[in-house]
């Protein structure tokens, strides 16, 4: 035998072996978006973190459905996505069905959302307060709660807004004198800051609402809603006096206005509501260990 053909004869099991494990390798399947979730045990009213990295550099605008509806997410660097889904206590608890989708590949995963009881409070509003509300006011907090900002303007939990003795949790349910309210339920944290204490924001955004008692603020009273970004802003009501303008930006622990009675209230107090694309969540988490 000639040494061309030894040697061809020599290398062709080494090419065969070479080809079938290209063949192999081409015939596996794409290796499974790695998706983590937080908290480990969401409750109703919680806000669930979704984080994910994706192999293809070139994908910008991946998604995070649940149910019927889709919500963006937003990178974090080195190829690493987040998505932050609100929860409320009106929804059901039991299994929630996600599904994260970067364009070629899609990952299904479950979260079991656990029940949560929320205790029932009875408010009686003075004559001529219990019918208020104006188009004005309905449409122009819609549109900051719909707000969807690209960048993330807060760092690290959240900050307390004011000092005052909290009379009023996330997510009570209420009669309101003598009629429960249906599909209701309270969303914010009450402060009961006397009359002209201070509210400062509880983490750096944009100013993205002003709204006035005398212009048509009937039921929230002197208003201020902050954009934190990415489908995040605090609204802040009831306020006797406001110390920003739309447009201003405000760091963290920043003053922005002063506790008040304005609006649809019994007595001076801050609501603080916190919104995550869209819906009202709790703010505790938010403030306890935050979400980077």
């Amino acid at each position: 035998m000639t040494p061309l053909l030894k040697r061809l004869k020599l290398g062709f099991p080494v090419l065969l072996f070479l080809g079938i494990a290209c063949l192999i390798l081409l015939a596996q399947p794409l290796r499974a978006l790695q998706v983590k979730t937080m908290p480990s045990a969401p409750r109703l009213g919680d806000t669930i973190s979704v984080v994910f990295q994706v192999e293809d550099p070139t994908i910008t605008k991946p998604t995070v459905t649940l149910g019927k509806k889709t919500y963006p997410a937003f990178p974090m660097g080195a190829n690493r996505f987040r998505s932050l889904l609100p929860t409320t206590p009106l929804d059901q608890a039991g299994a929630l069905n996600l599904q994260v989708i970067t364009g070629a590949e899609t990952q299904k995963l479950t979260v079991n959302l656990k029940n949560r009881s929320f205790p029932t409070q009875r408010i009686w509003l003075p004559p001529g307060k219990d019918k208020l509300g104006t188009d004005y006011e309905f449409d122009r907090v819609a549109a900051f709660k719909a707000l969807v900002t690209p960048e993330k303007y807060w760092t690290g939990p959240f900050k307390r807004p004011n000092q005052g003795e909290i009379t009023a949790v996330y997510g009570i349910r209420r009669y309101y004198n003598g009629v429960f309210a249906k599909d209701y339920f309270h969303r914010g944290v009450d402060y009961a800051g006397g009359t002209g204490s201070p509210i400062v924001a509880p983490a750096s955004g944009r100013v993205a609402l002003i709204g006035r008692e005398s212009q048509g603020f009937e039921i929230h009273g002197n208003t201020i809603g902050i954009d934190h970004g990415q489908g995040v802003v605090s609204i802040f009501l009831h306020l006797s006096q406001i110390n920003v303008k739309e447009g201003d930006f405000v760091q963290a622990g920043q003053r922005i206005g002063a506790v008040g009675a304005t609006g649809a209230v019994t007595g001076p107090h801050l609501h603080w509501g916190l919104y995550v694309n869209g819906l009202c969540v709790d703010p505790v988490p938010w403030r306890e260990k935050g979400f980077e």
